[in-house]
């Protein structure tokens, strides 16, 4: 990491705790003097040393043997910092109220002034329950698997069809999980119990290198589909985050092709295979990562050559974004299935009050769930792992299965 990139980055968050400890300190000005001191040798000593963990983490990245051990530390750093920026909001509110009154009482010659510190008490209110919640999303929440049921319905799928169970998981990254085998093992169970037809994994099986899947072989085998487990790889699929060269990163996807062959996956690269029930069949096609911003690697026009106009069409492609630049209105593909956005693993879910919302949608204009346009459909999974932060609030890790329903 460049010297100047690491002054910024001590500047910027050097400023943030200076402002937050500004804060922290004008809402205990009666407490004793040497307890005053504690907090005070408490906070910075936190600050500094997440700081600078997190500064050797980020520049010393490729050296780790374990993206567990990265993820730990992004983890601990995202922890504290967000609470730090909820409270930096809260207290921003009371200084700007503050000068407004003070100069106002200047203009107006009063000397009757007392600062107001209520909403700084409100955001530090706020900022614990968000460390609460973060912390509770690194132990528990990545961890507290769900099935998500959702009905596909379409005049196109053939009657033989009718009621096939697909269950659907994605970005399982599985550097992220270290090796908690246990929880994993659980959620595989929670997906035999659906009694699938089929299972469609669509991509991110890693972090980084194929040898952090190495370990999963058995775990991910053990999946059941009763007539087929399909999967695609994902932007981070190819070894490209790392710094690897082009032969380890072709060494990378070909292992990472092979495990997908050991844990029983047909993985399809830009090709279309036909699952047939009795004389009716549809169509399951599967692309090599393209997304905006991201590779743009997988070709489309290759993977639906020779598919009937006729066939109930499923897509397996991990950007979602793909959907919206090369699917709708372009195809006549008819459901599209996608992850990559993990609704950012935070956000808010109500469904019977219609409320879902998670900062990843100011990227992302469908993040997560069914949507449907012209008669096309995407299904974005909220992802079975992490990534970056290694926890889940308020998004937890997603199962899904998808029943598909012929309209009549």
């Amino acid at each position: 990491m460049k010297i100047t990139t690491v002054l910024i980055i001590l500047l910027i968050f050097g400023l943030i705790d200076l402002y937050v400890f500004k804060g922290i300190s004008g809402l205990i000005p009666g407490i004793q003097s040497r307890y005053k001191l504690m907090i005070t040798l408490g906070y910075w000593m936190v600050s500094i040393s997440t700081l600078a963990l997190m500064i050797y983490g980020i520049g010393n990245r490729h050296n780790f043997s374990s993206m567990n051990t990265l993820n730990i530390i992004i983890g601990v750093f995202i922890t504290l910092l967000l609470p730090k920026l909820i409270f930096v909001l809260f207290h921003a509110l009371d200084d700007i109220y503050n000068l407004v009154t003070l100069a106002y009482n200047r203009i107006s010659a009063q000397t009757d002034y007392s600062r107001r510190t209520f909403i700084s008490q409100l955001g530090l209110a706020a900022s614990g329950f968000i460390f609460g919640s973060m912390v509770y999303g690194v132990i528990w929440g990545k961890f507290n698997f769900r099935v998500l049921h959702k009905d596909i319905v379409s005049s196109r799928i053939p009657g033989a069809f009718e009621g096939a169970r697909i269950v659907q998981i994605s970005d399982t990254h599985l550097g992220s999980f270290g090796e908690c085998f246990e929880p994993v093992r659980k959620a595989v169970k929670m997906i035999n119990q659906l009694e699938p037809d089929y299972v469609f994994f669509t991509g991110d099986l890693v972090n980084n290198h194929a040898k952090e899947a190495r370990p999963w072989v058995e775990v991910f085998k053990g999946i059941r589909a009763k007539e087929g487990k399909y999967s695609v790889f994902g932007n981070h699929d190819y070894a490209d985050y790392g710094s690897y060269s082009q032969e380890e990163r072709r060494q990378s996807v070909e292992e990472l092709k092979e495990i997908h062959r050991e844990m029983e996956f047909t993985l399809l690269e830009d090709q279309n295979v036909q699952l047939t029930r009795g004389n009716e069949s549809i169509r399951l096609i599967g692309v090599h990562n393209w997304g905006k911003g991201f590779h743009q690697v997988g070709n489309l026009s290759k993977a639906i050559n020779g598919c009937d106009p006729n066939e109930f069409k499923i897509l397996l492609s991990h950007d979602p974004t793909h959907f919206e630049e090369q699917v709708k209105h372009k195809t006549n593909i008819d459901l599209t299935l996608s992850g990559h956005t993990h609704g950012m693993q935070m956000g808010i879910e109500i469904p019977f009050l219609n409320i879902k919302w998670s900062p990843v949608r100011m990227r992302y204009r469908r993040w997560a769930g069914l949507y449907e346009e012209n008669g096309q459909k995407i299904y974005i999974n909220r992802g079975f792992g992490v990534l970056a932060y290694p926890g889940r609030v308020g998004m937890a890790p997603e199962i899904t299965l998808l029943t598909l329903k012929s309209k009549t």
